[in-house]
C-alpha cells in the first residue's frame, strides 16, 4: 500500500463516494456517505439512576481487519463510569472490555458481527476496574453507584489502543499501567508488558512510563506494516518527575517495541495545546505514521481542535537514556525531560518528531459534534474513518450524579453515541 498523499481532492466535504485507486489491492465500494456520519449499532446495557446505559462504546480505538476489505475492528475502554468523589462509579462494576468486529455495508450501515471479551490466561473474563498496588495501579478508587468500594482486579484494563495482526491475535495498549497486552483471537491474555517495578511479565517497557497521569496512559497503539515494531503513544505529558515538576505541558512520549526483541526506543511528540490529547496512532510505514490529536471540547460550546497529523519518526532522536530502569527516564541539565523547555531541549541537540497536518476534522466535514475523536480505520491509500469515544452514553454532571451524556455539558439534549464518519483525500 502506498502512504497516503494529504492533499485534499476538490470534492465536497459533505459527500463520500467509491474509491477507486488502482495502486489498492483490496478494494471495495464505499457506499456515499454524508458529513453527519454513520451510527454504529448499540444495545442497552443496563440504568444507572434511571438513565441508559448503552452497550456501545466502540470508540476508544479502531483499525482495519488485516484481510477482510470492508471490515474493522474497534475497542471500548473500561466500561461505564463517570466522575465520584476521589475516584470513579462504576455502574457496571463487572462490564468486561472487548474489541467489537463491524463491517460497512453498501445500504451505508454498520454492522456488527462479533464481540470478543478480554480474559485472564486461564479463561476468565476480566473486568475494566483498576488494577491493585504493584500491579500497575493509578490510585482510582472504584465505587458501585451506592457508594461502596469495588475490588481491584490484577487483570482490569482500561483498553485505549489496538492492533489486529495477520495471525488472528490483537495487541492492546491501556490507561492503568500502562499496559501493552497481547490477546488471542478468542481474548485469553497471552503476554502482558508493562513498565519495570510493575508485576506482570518479564518484558518490560521503561521505567518512566509508570509516571504517566492517571487516566492519560497509552491512548494509541500501531503495528509496523512488517508486524515487527508495536508503536504507542501516551496521551498527554507524563507526570515526571511530578504533575508540578513536568513544567513543558505539551511534551508527550512514543515508545516503540521490538516484538522479538523486547527492545525499546523512545520519541518526543510536541502538542499544539498544552495538556491536549493524543488519541490515536495508525502505521503508514516504518517510519510515519496518522496521530490523532485533540482537545476535550464540544463545537456546540465553541472553537474545537480535532486534527490528524502525518508524522515521521526518522529524524527524531531517541530519548531512551542508558539507563532502562531510571524512574525519571533520560536527564539534561540535570532535569526530567518533561521539567525542560523545547528550547532547552534543543540546545541539547534533542528533536522531536516531524508532524504535518494531515485533516484539520472540523473543516473538513463542516461540523464534528463530538468531544472525543479516538479511532482512525486505515480503508485504503486515501480513505480512512474516524470513529468517537461516546463513554457509553453517560458522564457526570456538577454534583457528579449519573446523567445521560450529550452533545454539550450545557447546551442542547441530542445524546452522543459512536459515529463512523469517511474522509477522503
Amino acid at each position: 500500500m502506498k502512504i497516503l498523499n494529504f492533499t485534499l481532492c476538490l470534492l465536497s466535504a459533505a459527500v463520500v463516494s467509491s474509491c477507486d485507486d488502482n495502486d489498492d489491492k483490496n478494494k471495495f465500494t464505499l457506499p456515499v456517505v454524508t458529513n453527519t456520519g454513520i451510527a454504529l449499532p448499540y444495545t442497552v446495557l443496563g440504568t444507572g439512576n434511571n438513565v441508559e446505559i448503552r452497550n456501545g462504546g466502540f470508540g476508544s480505538a479502531a483499525c482495519a481487519h488485516p484481510t477482510n476489505e470492508g471490515e474493522f475492528y474497534a475497542l471500548t475502554d473500561r466500561g461505564p463510569n463517570t466522575d465520584a468523589t476521589g475516584g470513579k462509579y462504576f455502574p457496571s462494576p463487572n462490564y468486561t472490555p472487548r474489541i467489537g468486529h463491524f463491517r460497512l455495508n453498501n445500504d451505508g450501515t454498520v454492522e456488527k458481527l462479533a464481540e470478543i471479551l478480554f480474559k485472564t490466561p486461564s479463561g476468565t473474563p476480566i473486568s475494566g476496574r483498576p488494577n491493585p498496588a504493584g500491579f500497575g495501579s493509578t490510585g482510582e478508587i472504584a465505587y458501585d453507584l451506592t457508594g461502596a468500594v469495588l475490588s481491584t482486579d490484577e487483570y482490569g484494563l482500561d483498553s485505549e489502543g489496538l492492533v489486529a495482526m495477520k495471525d488472528g491475535t490483537f495487541w492492546v495498549s491501556d490507561e492503568y499501567g500502562p499496559h501493552i497486552v497481547h490477546y488471542s483471537s478468542t481474548g485469553v491474555q497471552l503476554e502482558r508488558i508493562s513498565p519495570v517495578g510493575i508485576n506482570t511479565g518479564t518484558r518490560k517497557l521503561p521505567a518512566v512510563f509508570a509516571k504517566r497521569w492517571a487516566n492519560r496512559g497509552m491512548e494509541g497503539l500501531a503495528i509496523t506494516p512488517d508486524e515487527k515494531t508495536l508503536v504507542g503513544i501516551m496521551q498527554s505529558r507524563l507526570y515526571n518527575p511530578s504533575n508540578a515538576g513536568a513544567i513543558n505541558k505539551t511534551l508527550t512520549r512514543i515508545v516503540t517495541f521490538d516484538i522479538a526483541t523486547g527492545k525499546t526506543k523512545q520519541y518526543l511528540y510536541k502538542q499544539e495545546i498544552d495538556n491536549n490529547s493524543n488519541s490515536e496512532i495508525t502505521a503508514l510505514s516504518a517510519t510515519q505514521f496518522l496521530i490523532i490529536e485533540r482537545d476535550g471540547n464540544f463545537s456546540a460550546d465553541g472553537a474545537v481542535m480535532k486534527h490528524i497529523y502525518k508524522i515521521d519518526i526518522s529524524e527524531a532522536t531517541d530519548v531512551s537514556g542508558t539507563d532502562f530502569n531510571a524512574e525519571n527516564g533520560l536527564l539534561v541539565n540535570g532535569k526530567a525531560l518533561e521539567a525542560n523547555t523545547w528550547e532547552d531541549l534543543a540546545a541539547a541537540n534533542i528533536k522531536p518528531v516531524a508532524k504535518t497536518l494531515a485533516v484539520d476534522v472540523f473543516k473538513y466535514l463542516g461540523n464534528y459534534p463530538h468531544d472525543k475523536l479516538e479511532g482512525i480505520w486505515l480503508i485504503n491509500s486515501n480513505t480512512i474513518g474516524i470513529i468517537n469515544d461516546d463513554d457509553f452514553g453517560v458522564w457526570s454532571d456538577a454534583t457528579n450524579k449519573i446523567k445521560a451524556k450529550t452533545l454539550s455539558p450545557t447546551k442542547g439534549t441530542e445524546r452522543d453515541g459512536n459515529r463512523l464518519y469517511i474522509l477522503k483525500f
